[in-house]
């Protein structure tokens, strides 16, 4: 089954809340990955949280270009029971 993000939700800093379209839901902290000429960027909270679900690429992505793989936030996301 391929990965897709299905909703994201801005919580607060650098996490983000997501579910996939296997109905999986968790958070993630991405403050560790935000380095280098194009997440950097992303360090500003108020370009951070306006990231939005793109239709074509199923994932998480701002508007500076930035996006990460469905498969990458999966794997580091903590599941919420």
């Amino acid at each position: 089954m391929f990965l897709h993000v299905k909703e994201a939700r801005y919580l607060h800093d650098y996490v983000i809340w997501l579910r996939f379209n296997d109905g999986a839901e968790g958070k993630i902290d991405l403050e560790s990955e935000l380095q280098g000429e194009v997440f950097g960027p992303l360090r500003d909270k108020q370009l951070f949280e306006r990231f939005k679900v793109d239709p074509e690429l199923e994932t998480v992505v701002w508007e500076n270009g930035a996006d990460l793989a469905p498969e990458f936030l999966y794997e580091n996301m903590r599941i919420l029971a």
